[in-house]
């Protein structure tokens, strides 16, 4: 369904530019004011990108959108990342953006839940995206959302659900009945709310099953995003060691700030 204009205030646009425009690939998160986080599968060292930050509708220019490009060598991808292996995991890269956003009501900095966190089996989360509607259907213009429940380790690695060998303890599993992701909305996050009321963004988007989209008993595949904080606070932290001088001890406590990092 279509989200609600700028619910998701932290979702960004990843787009790649191809005989001088640039169209969406991926989806992603703002989790400081200058870096985002996405899908390591995302990224493809040859191509120049842009992050639109206060997206809706991408067919009209509503005014909230902020374009700003990413440097090539300011891209990380995961180092134990395997373009060939999405089973393998790792499936997480952060850009650091030219300059910072400016936020404002529909840009803000998504919130990352305590590090090591693992949420129960039907918990219900919110998966956004510019994705297919359909397996081999057409974008949406509009910030499509979808309530898809956590499956969890147990119940994920069960031989007719994906099996023990297509899925580790760095994700997470969500959906399986008639919602899912699909391709396009791969990078972006996957929004559950904390005991306070507040969003944090679990999961990345990974990968769907080769039967399509919304096959049963396949859910849709996230990296979990609290078994990669100190990835993320190394990769953040340890190239801008000065970054709003903070500790890298508390650096959960930094990203996910509105600040922007050195």
């Amino acid at each position: 369904q279509d989200a609600e204009p700028y619910s998701w205030p932290w979702q960004i646009s990843l787009q790649y530019e191809r005989d001088g425009t640039f169209r969406h690939t991926c989806g992603g998160t703002l989790i400081a004011a200058n870096w985002v986080m996405t899908a390591a599968h995302c990224i493809s060292k040859s191509r120049t990108y842009q992050v639109v930050l206060g997206e809706y509708d991408m067919s009209s220019g509503e005014g909230p959108e902020q374009r700003i490009p990413v440097n090539s060598n300011d891209i990380f991808v995961h180092p134990k990342w395997l373009s060939f292996c999405a089973a393998c995991g790792n499936d997480i890269a952060l850009m650091k953006l030219q300059r910072p956003a400016v936020l404002s009501a529909e840009v803000q900095v998504g919130r990352l839940p305590p590090a090591g966190s693992i949420l129960p089996n039907g918990y219900p989360c919110m998966l956004s995206g510019w994705g297919l509607l359909t397996t081999g259907g057409s974008l949406p213009d509009r910030l499509q959302q979808a309530e898809l429940p956590v499956v969890d380790y147990e119940h994920c690695t069960q031989p007719d659900w994906w099996g023990a060998l297509a899925i580790r303890r760095t994700m997470i599993c969500a959906g399986g009945a008639e919602k899912a992701g699909c391709n396009g909305d791969s990078g972006g996050p996957l929004n559950c709310r904390a005991e306070d009321g507040t969003w944090e963004v679990h999961g990345i988007a990974s990968f769907v099953s080769a039967l399509g989209c919304n096959a049963a008993k396949k859910p849709t595949v996230f990296t979990r995003v609290s078994a990669f904080e100190d990835w993320i606070c190394h990769t953040v932290i340890q190239r801008y060691p000065d970054a709003m001088g903070i500790d890298t001890e508390r650096c959960p406590d930094a990203i996910g700030m509105d600040t922007q990092i050195a």
